[in-house]
Parts: C-alpha cells; sequence; structure tokens
C-alpha cells in the first residue's frame, strides 16, 4: 500500500473496495454517500477489520499466536505482522486512529478463541464494545470528527450493530462452540442451539428478542449523535445504522426463527431505508449521553468516567 496522505485516494482503492463489497454489504452501500476519499479511507479501515475477524474466526492452527503478533504490533513492537496489519499502522498515523481501540479489537478476537459462553449482560456488552464499539471509535477518526462528545455515540453504534450481528448468527455461532446469549437469559448450550433442538427454540428466540431490544437503546442513542459528525458523513453514517437495524426488525417480522435461513436486508428495503436517512442531516440539539449505556464499560477504549 502506498503511503497515505490526507486529502489522497490510496492506489489500493480497488482491494478495499472489492472487499468491502463482498464481505459488508449494508456497509458498501452506506460508503457510496461518503464521497470516494472519505470512502476509500472507510474501506481501508474495514480491510484491517474484516483481516482480523477473518484470522480469528477461520480454521489456521496458529491464529491466536498470529493475533497475539498483531496485538505486540499495535502495542509498538517491532515485529513482522504482515502487510495488511502495516497498512493498518499506516492509517491510524496518518488520521491519528487510537491504537489502544484497536488493541482491544484484538482482545475481543483473541477471547473468541477458546469456547464462549456469556454470563451475563455486563460481559455481553463489554465483549460488543471491544469488537464493536472501538470501531466506532476508530471509523470517527477517519471520517474527520474532531467533536470529542461524538466518540460515546459512536461506540453505542457499534455496540448496537454487533447487537443485531450476534442476535442474527445465534446458529452460525453456535456451530462454533460460541454463545454470546447471556446465561441469565437462557440456559441452553452451544450444543443445543447449534442442533436447533426443538426444546430450546422458544427459549433462544424470547432471548434474541430482548437481545434486539437492548440493541435499540443504543440505535437510539447512536441516531442522536450522528448530528455531532461532519455534515458529509452523516448521510452514510444514518444508512448505515437504519439498514443495519432493519436486520433485527426483520428478524422480528420472521417471528424470530433463528434456526432458518440467516436474515438479509433488500434492495428495495435499503433504498427505502436511505431515503429516510435524510431526515438525519440537519443539526439538532444533542443532548448529553446517557451515562447508563456505559455503566458496564467503565475503564475501556474511548469510555468517559461517569
Amino acid at each position: 500500500m502506498t503511503s497515505l496522505q490526507p486529502n489522497r485516494v490510496s492506489s489500493s482503492h480497488s482491494q478495499s473496495q472489492q472487499v468491502l463489497a463482498r464481505h459488508g454489504k449494508s456497509f458498501y452501500w452506506a460508503s457510496k454517500f461518503l464521497g470516494a476519499e472519505l470512502a476509500e479511507r472507510a474501506a481501508q479501515l474495514y480491510l484491517f477489520c474484516r483481516y482480523v475477524d477473518d484470522l480469528a474466526d477461520g480454521d489456521l492452527p496458529d491464529r491466536q499466536e498470529s493475533l497475539k503478533d498483531i496485538r505486540h504490533r499495535l502495542g509498538g513492537n517491532v515485529i513482522a505482522a504482515g502487510p495488511e496489519i502495516e497498512a493498518f499502522m499506516e492509517l491510524a498515523s496518518a488520521y491519528n486512529i487510537p491504537l489502544s481501540a484497536a488493541t482491544e479489537l484484538l482482545d475481543g478476537m483473541l477471547s473468541d478463541q477458546t469456547p464462549t459462553a456469556v454470563a451475563d449482560e455486563a460481559e455481553l456488552l463489554s465483549y460488543c464494545h471491544a469488537v464493536a464499539g472501538t470501531v466506532g471509535l476508530m471509523m470517527c477518526r477517519v471520517l474527520n470528527c474532531d467533536e470529542p462528545r461524538a466518540d460515546s455515540f459512536a461506540i453505542d453504534l457499534g455496540i448496537a450493530m454487533q447487537l443485531t450481528n450476534i442476535s442474527r448468527d445465534v446458529l452460525e455461532d453456535a456451530k462454533m462452540n460460541r454463545r454470546y446469549l447471556p446465561a441469565s437469559w437462557t440456559n441452553a448450550t452451544p450444543e443445543q442451539i447449534a442442533a436447533a433442538d426443538v426444546d430450546c427454540q422458544q427459549q433462544v428466540a424470547q432471548a434474541i428478542s430482548r437481545l434486539l431490544d437492548l440493541s435499540e437503546q443504543y440505535y437510539a442513542s447512536a441516531q442522536l449523535g450522528i448530528r455531532l459528525l461532519p455534515f458529509r458523513s452523516r448521510l452514510s453514517i444514518a444508512i448505515a445504522l437504519r439498514v443495519y437495524r432493519q436486520i433485527g426488525w426483520v428478524l422480528k417480522r420472521r417471528k424470530m426463527v433463528w434456526w432458518r435461513e440467516r436474515v438479509m436486508v433488500t434492495s428495495c428495503e435499503k433504498v427505502w431505508l436511505s431515503l429516510r436517512s435524510i431526515g438525519d442531516l440537519w443539526p439538532k440539539t444533542v443532548p448529553p449521553h446517557q451515562a447508563q449505556l456505559h455503566q458496564y464499560l467503565q475503564g475501556l477504549a474511548g469510555v468517559q468516567p461517569r
């Protein structure tokens, strides 16, 4: 990758945009409204996040050691971590991306290397911050947002989207011996969920419904904070929010049949949601962030002390 300079689109445009289009269809759609330069920066950040996510979910025998090496590189150690990581380090330097957020992202990926059985809501939200709230923080930087208040709302959008991911991927995650639905909500084991046992279908559906209700609190907060972004970025982020939120609404519309086909948002729905997002552009008074949304996240990257 060539050196990243402010106001210059990187020569890796094709690679990063292709990865985004292939793996992040909702984000790719939203990125079309950013303009070429910001869209490329966002795609480069996505490329890094996708790389470590694929590594964490892959079947390479040394993936845990590879993730640790990347984490060490993010911490400033001189270590060979691959061109994808060096490209991210260059991006982070150019746009002041906090490496503490990227390091916490790696911690989240490392936590997935052992069987996962989340105990309660606090553990769930901490995990969501690690693997997605941190991405919201990093995205603020590549979108030229210099409003400090925006960080809290960006974290909320990441958390909301991760809660949506979990609700959509319950079956897929269970097959990898992961259960992110808190044990305080359901006693179904990953093995039972993976087998889609009739005995656990309803209780898992109820837990997913509770998960989506929780996500709504974070989407509502994030939607308020969109007005703190630079005007050029607002429409894209508003679209990404509405399209991702729609995944949960489609799941509810389908009566929470989580054991059937994966939920998708149609192209027609994306167009309709994009038009609705126009109303999120104009400035209104943004209220203070709701501190209780971050009550379990104290001490984590970008979280304001209570």
